[in-house]
């Protein structure tokens, strides 16, 4: 790790060393692994609609989010999204764990809690939360935490997002054995976007395994592009957050 991916985790550590990831009265709907990764597989083009207060990269992407968390929920849900990302990660991010069941509960769509895990302590947190699938970033993971971690999550009847940045990464993630990989155009260095890399590291996916392109996909030409690389499931945020009518442009996005 370096630069900005290694900051966020000493900082997620950090947390942990705290106690901050406690158990917890559930707060949300039960976890259901099973119905993200079914709603990913379902035919034709799968968005995942997300929420995110900011970015290192792009900074404030949703002025007054906690106050907007239910309105963009419903959007995606009239949009028929296929399920949300919610970015819970506090210090780099501005997210807060408590909008991940708000989301849930007013959607009622799988919902991917986004976030940087290096520990099962988080696991337990996502469970109670209600999250139905969690995200393991395999540059901010040794082998053997990818591993432990992805069993971990799946003995919770939690779904994992393994995402992969390059061709390394996704040799590196059949330590997780994944069924979806998120395939991130961001370099986690610079966190500047570089779309060409979706395409370059389709060939390089295992058959059977959902693609889930991540950063940089904003308009339908996008998806028709990365359509012909084989991939059918699309994470979309600061192009949805940033417009005039989110619902709208969601349904243009899925053609």
């Amino acid at each position: 790790m370096s630069g900005i991916l290694a900051k966020i985790v000493a900082d997620k550590r950090a947390r942990l060393a705290r106690g901050e990831y406690v158990r917890q009265k559930p707060a949300g709907p039960p976890s259901d692994g099973a119905a993200f990764l079914a709603s990913l597989r379902e035919p034709g083009t799968r968005i995942v609609g997300e929420i995110k207060a900011k970015s290192p990269s792009a900074g404030e992407i949703l002025p007054g989010a906690d106050g907007r968390i239910e309105n963009y929920a419903l959007f995606y849900r009239r949009g028929r999204a296929a399920a949300i990302s919610v970015v819970t990660e506090q210090d780099h991010f501005g997210g807060r764990p408590e909008w991940l069941p708000r989301a849930k509960r007013i959607s009622g769509l799988p919902v991917l809690m986004k976030d940087f895990f290096v520990d099962e302590r988080q696991l337990d947190f996502a469970l109670d939360l209600g999250a139905d699938a969690v995200l393991l970033i395999v540059r901010a993971l040794t082998d053997a935490e990818l591993t432990t971690l992805a069993g971990a999550a799946r003995e919770r009847n939690l779904a994992a997002v393994v995402e992969v940045h390059d061709a390394t990464d996704i040799v590196r993630s059949r330590a997780a054995s994944p069924e979806v990989l998120g395939i991130n155009s961001r370099d986690l260095a610079t966190f500047k976007v570089d779309f060409a890399v979706l395409e370059t590291l389709a060939g390089e996916i295992p058959d059977g395994v959902v693609r889930l392109a991540e950063s940089g996909v904003r308009t339908r030409e996008d998806i028709d592009r990365l359509s012909r690389s084989g991939y059918r499931a699309f994470l979309v945020g600061e192009a949805l957050l940033r417009a005039e009518d989110p619902e709208k442009d969601l349904r243009t996005l899925r053609g």
